[in-house]
């Protein structure tokens, strides 16, 4: 446990420090690195070694492109790189054939590109929410993301503890309860409500929805917003479980002492972000359209 609080104490400095650099290239090459590490564990994680390193190499150069997609110049070639992307593991299992695991080359495929469609959303939200217009609401929302998972996953730990008794989803994950998952989705709401008044009192604004003060609906909001966002981050648990049964380890790696890799942490993560970027978006221009901004 100790080595976990210290741990959780560094990780949190780190982010800030990638925070403040924001509104700089840096934050997207930080996120791409964050991207690819996750990826490569998801390559150990199925048992890909030295000899498939094309399959892990050929993510490096598209990640990277995702993630400056923001910036115009980049954004006209995601197409072509994407084509050439499929085009290149098609072509790969062909050469390779009854070498390569078709299954496994695909679970490679499909849960890169959630990993790559999670971090993507913290750059959309930079890109859609710039700091020039709207203030500090994009990274208020990044905040939220992070509240809303690591908030809901600290309440289910300590709720289940103390009150567990019916397991949720023993095959895949014994230790896990309906009462640590309800704990959750209360634990996810108060975080969420906690870190918006927060920011209400920092920013004194909340310039992408009302320009004035955070009345008592955006808080209803924002606690239904937790609500789903608790049984998006547990779903993205259990399927960061499923894979990792599946594949026989118990972390996807050892980047964080006490708590494993990327994924460890950022499981709860991964459904959570593209949703709460959605929302949040579509809001921002829903309220944008109203006012003629």
């Amino acid at each position: 446990m100790k080595t976990r609080i210290i741990t959780a104490i560094v990780g949190i400095l780190v982010l800030i420090g990638v925070l403040f650099t924001f509104d700089t290239l840096v934050f997207n090459f930080v996120i791409a690195a964050i991207t690819l590490i996750a990826i490569h564990e998801v390559f150990k994680a199925l048992g890909f070694g030295r000899k498939e390193w094309p399959m892990y190499a050929v993510f490096v150069p598209y990640t990277l492109l995702i993630m400056l997609s923001s910036y115009q110049v980049w954004r006209r070639l995601v197409m072509p790189a994407s084509f050439l992307m499929v085009l290149f593991f098609g072509i790969y299992l062909v050469v390779r054939n009854a070498q390569v695991d078709f299954a496994k080359a695909s679970g490679l495929v499909m849960f890169s590109g959630i990993v790559i469609f999670c971090f993507y959303s913290f750059i959309r939200l930079k890109e859609l929410l710039p700091v020039e217009t709207y203030g500090y609401d994009a990274m208020f929302f990044i905040l939220l993301i992070l509240c809303f998972a690591w908030g809901g996953d600290t309440c289910a730990y300590f709720a289940g503890r103390a009150f567990g008794k019916h397991k949720l989803c023993p095959v895949v994950s014994p230790k896990k309860t309906v009462e640590g998952a309800i704990g959750g989705v209360l634990g996810t709401m108060v975080f969420g409500v906690i870190a918006t008044v927060i920011y209400s009192i920092a920013a004194n604004r909340m310039e992408a929805f009302t320009r004035t003060n955070i009345g008592v609906s955006m808080y209803v909001i924002i606690a239904l917003l937790a609500c789903v966002a608790a049984v998006l981050g547990i779903y993205g648990d259990l399927f960061a479980s499923v894979v990792k049964r599946q594949c026989g380890i118990k972390d996807y790696g050892t980047i964080f002492p006490g708590h494993g890799g990327i994924l460890d942490r950022f499981d709860s993560v991964m459904f959570i972000a593209p949703f709460v970027t959605m929302v949040a978006v579509s809001y921002t221009h829903l309220r944008a359209h109203e006012t003629g901004r």
